[in-house]
C-alpha cells in the first residue's frame, strides 16, 4: 500500500506521470488507501439504543494538495465520480478523509468538476435525497466546504433555492430538527455571501418560503448589498420591491429607528411605516398567561404526569403552544431550583421546527416585557439582567433546549429595547459558549482544511450539537457544531452593536470570537463590506480591530499601509505616491493588458523601495515587493475568498481606503490630484520606455476617454506634474509607455472609486467640478469665441490625441477619470451623477455647455432601460441648453444656434437609442413621455434654438414622429 502521506518529490512527480498513463490503476490505488484502516462499528449516542449500531470508515489522512494538483483531469474525473458513489450510495459511513479530499478534487478543478450538488444527485440517484445521511452530508459539505465555490461559480443563488425547499418542506415537521437547523444555517450564509439582489423566490412570485430567521436576514443583506454594492442593472430594481412584497407578506417583524438609519433611503422608505406588533405579542400572552403557566406548571413539575407530554403535544391549542418557552421561562424565573427540564425537552422535539422558532421570538419579547414590569417595581436592573441570562442558561445549556444561534438573533433583533443587546453579550461571555467555541476550534484543524495533513476528527453527535437537535438522531457527524452555527451570526451581532452605537462591546465581541471568526468561509468578504457599510461611523480602533479578522500577514497589503493606518497624526493623507503605487497595482494585475506583450515588473510602495531591482517577470502585485508572477497564477483554492486574483488586488486596495484615518474629501483629493496631472509627472521623469511613433504601442486599444489634449497656443492649459511621486523605475514597473501608462491609471481610478461607498463619488462630483471651473480658459472673459471652441475640441473631442502629443489638460483627465467611474458604477448609483450639474452651473457659455455634454452624454445611452433615470438626465442636459440659449439670456458674446447643430444631433439619436432600447432601427420611435419633456424644455429656448428642436417635440404639425406615433396622435385628438 502506498503512503501517499510520506511521499517525496520524486515519488509524487511519478505518480502524476502514472496518472496521465494508468489512470483506473492509479484511482483503484488511491481509493484502497482511504479505506485502508478499515471500518469500525460506530458507538451509539447518549440518545440512542444500544441496537442502533451502524459500521463506518476508521480515519485516515486525506490526500494531501500537492499530489492531487498534479494528477491528470482523467484521473481526477474517475476519483470523483467513485468518491460520489461511496459517499453518497455506499453501505458504509465514509470517513472524514474521503469526504475532505472529495471537496479538494473540486476546489483543485472548478470549472471540470463542479457539480450543484442537489441538482445533480437528484438526477443520478433520485431516491437517495430522501435519506436523512445523504442530506445531512450535503448540507455540512455546502455549508462547511464549498460555499466560496458555489459563489464562485455563480451558482450560489440557485444553491439557495434549492436548500428553501428543505427548510420550506421540513419547517412544519415535526421533529427533524437536525436536518432543518442546518440547513437554515446554510441559508443565512448563502444569503449573506450574495452580491447583487435577488428574488427570494425563484420563480419570483408569491410570498416568501423562508422562515422568519431568514426573512430578517434577507433584508440586512439588502441593505449591505445596496449600501455598498449598489443595484448593478435596471432590471434588477423591481427585484427590490418585489423582495420586500414577498417578505412582509410573512415576516412580522420591524426594525429600530438606529438599524434603519443606516439602512440605504431605498429600503429604509419602504420599511418605516411598518407596524410593531409587538404590542398584541404581548397583549395576547396578557390573555393566555394563567392556561400557559398551568401547563407549564404540570410539564415541569419535579414528578411529572409521564402522559402529559403526548397529551399536551397532541391537544394544546396554538395560541398556547407559541408562549410554551415564555411560560416555561416565568417559572424558571420563579423556582429555578424546583424546575425539571426533561418533559420540556421533550415537547420541544415534537414541536416542529416553525413552532420552536416561534417559541423563541415571542419568549424575548415576555421576557424583555418582563424586565420592564420589574423595574418600575423597584427591582434592581443588575439583578434582573443576570437573573434573565442564568434562565436563558437553563434553556440553552443546562438542558440544551433551543437552538443558540437563533435565541441569539432573536434578542439582537430586538435591539430598540435597552436590554437586548446588553443580554446577548452577557451570554456571549459567558464560560459555557466559550468551552463550547474553544472545543471546536481545538478539534476543528486549521481554517485551510485543504492543507491539513493529519487525521480529521469525528466530534461526539451530542457534544457538538446538544441534546435539541442530537436527540434520537444516529448520523454520524463530520464539521458541523454549535460553535460553528455561530458564524453567521457574530457579525450579525456586531452590526447591530454598531449601530447602536456600542463600539467598546463591538470590539469586545470580535475580540472574543476571532479565534471563531477564522473559520468564516467569506471573512475577506465580511471585513470589505463592513467597512463599506459602517464607513465614516467607525473609530479607528475598531477598524483595526474589525481588519484583524483576517489573517493580515497573508493579504498583499501595500508596505506603508500599515504606518498610515497606525499614523499619530491620523489628520496627515497619505503621500501622492502611496496612491499612485495603489493604482499601479490595479494597471498591472486587474486592468486586461493593452496588447500581448508581457508586463514587467516587480512593485512595492517607491517610497520604501527606491533602489528595487527591476524583474522582467509577468505583472505583478503592487501591494507587495515580493510578489512575481506567480501570485497572478495562483489556484482557486488558494484565494477562495473573493475568488480570483484581480479580485484580491481590486478589493484589497479597497479595504486599504475604506481603513485609512482621514477623510473621504481628503482620499479623493490626492486620487484627483494623482491621476489629472500624471501624464506630464511620467514624461519628466525622463523614463519613457518609447514603443511605436508617439508613444503609442502598435496594435494597443486605448481606453474610451483618457486624458485631453491642447493646442500649442494654450500650452499654458498644460497640467503640471505631480509633486511628491518619485517616477524612477514607475513605467518599467508596468510595461507600459508613458502615454499608455497615463491612460490606464486614469483608468485604474475610475474602476478604484466605482467600488468605494457613494460618499467618495460625491467628494468626487465635487472636486471634479471645482476643478472644470477653476480652469483658466473658461473663467478667462477675454479670450474669443474661436479659442474656447479649439480649446473644447482638443481637450474633450478626441480623446487620444493628449497620449499621443504628451499633452494633457486638467479637464480632459477630469472627464476622462468621470467616465471611468461612469462605466463601472452600479446603474443605481448613477443618479448620484446629477450632482455634478448642481456644482457646474449656472452655465453661462458654450464652451461650459459643450463640457456638461461630454460628461453627461456618454450615460444617456446606458440608462436607454432605465426611463426614469434617463428621463432625469435629459432634463438636466435641456436645463443647461437653456442657461444658455434661454429666451431671457443675454450673453456677452452671441452665439449663433447652428454653434449646437451637433448638440442637437446627439440628442436626436440618444432618444432615439432610448426609445428602442439599444441601436436605432429605421422604424424607431422615441417615447412619447420624451417627446413631452423635450416640448416642454423647447418653449424657454430661443426660437432659433428651438426650431432645431421642433422634431422632438409631441406637437403633430412640426414633429414627423409625433405624428406618426399612435399614442401622441391618440392624445391630441
Amino acid at each position: 500500500m502506498t503512503d501517499y502521506m510520506n511521499m517525496d518529490d520524486r515519488s509524487v512527480g511519478m505518480f502524476w506521470v502514472v496518472s496521465y498513463t494508468m489512470a483506473q490503476p492509479a484511482c483503484e490505488t488511491i481509493m484502497n488507501w482511504l479505506s485502508s484502516a478499515g471500518v469500525t462499528e460506530l458507538l451509539p449516542g447518549t440518545n440512542m439504543q444500544s441496537n442502533e449500531r451502524f459500521t463506518g470508515m476508521r480515519e485516515v489522512s486525506p490526500l494531501p494538495m500537492s499530489l492531487l494538483s498534479g494528477l491528470c483531469m482523467n484521473l481526477c474525473q474517475k476519483l470523483f465520480y467513485q468518491m460520489e458513489e461511496s459517499l453518497f450510495s455506499g453501505q458504509v459511513v465514509p470517513n472524514i478523509a474521503m469526504v475532505e479530499t472529495y471537496c479538494r478534487l473540486l476546489l483543485i478543478a472548478p470549472y471540470s468538476l463542479f457539480r450543484s450538488h442537489f441538482s445533480h444527485l437528484a438526477q443520478k440517484y433520485p431516491s437517495l435525497l430522501s435519506k436523512p445521511a445523504v442530506t445531512l452530508l450535503v448540507l455540512e459539505i455546502a455549508n462547511y466546504r464549498l460555499l466560496p465555490l458555489y459563489r464562485y461559480q455563480g451558482k450560489s443563488k440557485t444553491l439557495m433555492y434549492d436548500v428553501t425547499k428543505i427548510v420550506s418542506m421540513l419547517k412544519g415537521k415535526r421533529g427533524d430538527h437536525r436536518v432543518f437547523r442546518l440547513a437554515e444555517n446554510l441559508c443565512m450564509n448563502l444569503i449573506l455571501s450574495q452580491r447583487d439582489v435577488f428574488h427570494v423566490k425563484r420563480e419570483g412570485k408569491g410570498p416568501s418560503e423562508f422562515t422568519e430567521t431568514l426573512n430578517r436576514i434577507t433584508i440586512i443583506t439588502f441593505a449591505i448589498i445596496v449600501k455598498t454594492r449598489g443595484i448593478a442593472d435596471a432590471d434588477h430594481l423591481p427585484y427590490v420591491q418585489s423582495m420586500l412584497e414577498q417578505i412582509m407578506a410573512t415576516s412580522q417583524h420591524t426594525w429600530s429607528e438606529r438599524t434603519l438609519r443606516h439602512f440605504p433611503p431605498l429600503l429604509r422608505d419602504a420599511l418605516n411605516g411598518r407596524m410593531d406588533k409587538r404590542g398584541l405579542a404581548i397583549q395576547t400572552w396578557q390573555q393566555v398567561e394563567t392556561t400557559v403557566i398551568n401547563q407549564c406548571t404540570r410539564l415541569l413539575s419535579p414528578s411529572p404526569d409521564p402522559n402529559y407530554v403526548m397529551t399536551y403535544s397532541n391537544h394544546s391549542f396554538p395560541q398556547h403552544r407559541k408562549y410554551l418557552c415564555a411560560g416555561a421561562w416565568i417559572l424558571i424565573q420563579q423556582h429555578l431550583e424546583n424546575i425539571n427540564g426533561g418533559n420540556l425537552a421533550r415537547v420541544l422535539r415534537e414541536f416542529s421546527p416553525e413552532e420552536v422558532t416561534e417559541n423563541i421570538y415571542t419568549m424575548v419579547d415576555v421576557l424583555l416585557h418582563h424586565i420592564q414590569m420589574e423595574l418600575q417595581h423597584g427591582h434592581s436592573l443588575q439583578d434582573l439582567l443576570l437573573k434573565a441570562c442564568t434562565n436563558l442558561a437553563f434553556f440553552l445549556w443546562t438542558h440544551e433546549l433551543l437552538p443558540m444561534d437563533i435565541l441569539l438573533l432573536a434578542l439582537t433583533d430586538r435591539d430598540d429595547d435597552p436590554h437586548a443587546l446588553r443580554i446577548v453579550i452577557s451570554l456571549l461571555e459567558r464560560q459555557e459558549l466559550q468551552t463550547r467555541v474553544k472545543y471546536y476550534c481545538m478539534n476543528r484543524g486549521p481554517p485551510e482544511h485543504w492543507l491539513y495533513s493529519g487525521l480529521f476528527k469525528r466530534f461526539d453527535l451530542q457534544t457538538a450539537l446538544g441534546n435539541h437537535l442530537s436527540w434520537k438522531d444516529r448520523n454520524p457527524l463530520f464539521f458541523d457544531g454549535i460553535a460553528a452555527r455561530l458564524l453567521p451570526v457574530i457579525p450579525l451581532i456586531v452590526y447591530r452593536l454598531i449601530e447602536n452605537d456600542a463600539m467598546d462591546p463591538a470590539e469586545r465581541v470580535l475580540a472574543m470570537y476571532s479565534p471563531l471568526l477564522v473559520y468564516h468561509p467569506l471573512r475577506f468578504t465580511l471585513v470589505r463590506d463592513m467597512l463599506a457599510y459602517f464607513y465614516g461611523h467607525l473609530p479607528a480602533k475598531l477598524t483595526m480591530r474589525i481588519l484583524n479578522v483576517l489573517d493580515l500577514s497573508k493579504i498583499t497589503f501595500s508596505e506603508s499601509f500599515p504606518q498610515h493606518l497606525s499614523s499619530s497624526s491620523p489628520v496627515m493623507c497619505p503621500p501622492p505616491e502611496y496612491f499612485a503605487t495603489l493604482l499601479l497595482g490595479i494597471v498591472n494585475n486587474v486592468i486586461p493588458p493593452l496588447n500581448n506583450n508581457p508586463k514587467y515588473g516587480c512593485i512595492g510602495d517607491s517610497s520604501n523601495n527606491l533602489g528595487r531591482t527591476v524583474h522582467t517577470k509577468a505583472p505583478a502585485s503592487s501591494q507587495s515587493g515580493s510578489t512575481n508572477s506567480s501570485e497572478s497564477q495562483r489556484a482557486f483554492y488558494q484565494i477562495q475568498d473573493p475568488g480570483t486574483y484581480t479580485q484580491l488586488v481590486l478589493e484589497t486596495a479597497v479595504i486599504e481606503l475604506l481603513s485609512l484615518p482621514v477623510s473621504a474629501s481628503q482620499i479623493v483629493s490626492s486620487l484627483l490630484q494623482t491621476v489629472v496631472n500624471i501624464q506630464p509627472t511620467l514624461i519628466q521623469s525622463g523614463n519613457c520606455l518609447h514603443g511605436a511613433p508617439n508613444g503609442v504601442a502598435q496594435g494597443s486599444t486605448l481606453p474610451t476617454s483618457p486624458s485631453g489634449g491642447s493646442t500649442d497656443s494654450l500650452g499654458a492649459s498644460r497640467s503640471p506634474p505631480v509633486s511628491g511621486i518619485n517616477t524612477s523605475n514607475f513605467v518599467s514597473w508596468s510595461g507600459y509607455t508613458c502615454q499608455q501608462l497615463s491612460c490606464l491609471l486614469i483608468q485604474a481610478c475610475g474602476l478604484l472609486l466605482a467600488q468605494l461607498p457613494p460618499d467618495f463619488h460625491l467628494q468626487l462630483y465635487m472636486e471634479a467640478s471645482r476643478i472644470i471651473k477653476d480652469s483658466w480658459w473658461l473663467t478667462d472673459g477675454k479670450r474669443s469665441l474661436g479659442e474656447l471652441d479649439s480649446a473644447v475640441g482638443y481637450a474633450l473631442m478626441d480623446p487620444t490625441w493628449a497620449a499621443q502629443d504628451n499633452t494633457s489638460t486638467a479637464i480632459g483627465n477630469v472627464v476622462a477619470l468621470l467616465h471611468s467611474l461612469f462605466s463601472n458604477l452600479p446603474q443605481e448609483w448613477l443618479e448620484g451623477t446629477h450632482v455634478i450639474f448642481k456644482h457646474l452651473r449656472p452655465i453661462t457659455s458654450v464652451a461650459m455647455l459643450r463640457i456638461t455634454f461630454r460628461i453627461m452624454g456618454p450615460l444617456l445611452p446606458r440608462l436607454a432601460n432605465a426611463h426614469t433615470l434617463f428621463n432625469k438626465t435629459l432634463a438636466l442636459l435641456l436645463n443647461t441648453m437653456v442657461d444658455v440659449f434661454g429666451k431671457n439670456n443675454s450673453p456677452s458674446i452671441p452665439v449663433e444656434a447652428s454653434e449646437i447643430a451637433d448638440l442637437i444631433d446627439f440628442l436626436h439619436h440618444v432618444i432615439h437609442y432610448e426609445g428602442q432600447g439599444g441601436p436605432v432601427q429605421a422604424n424607431t420611435k422615441p417615447r412619447p413621455e420624451v417627446l413631452a419633456l423635450c416640448g416642454r424644455a423647447a418653449e424657454s429656448l430661443r426660437s432659433d434654438v428651438q426650431h432645431l428642436l421642433s422634431h422632438l417635440k409631441p406637437d403633430i404639425n412640426s414633429s414627423i414622429y409625433a405624428a406618426t406615433h399612435p399614442k401622441v396622435v391618440q392624445n391630441s385628438s
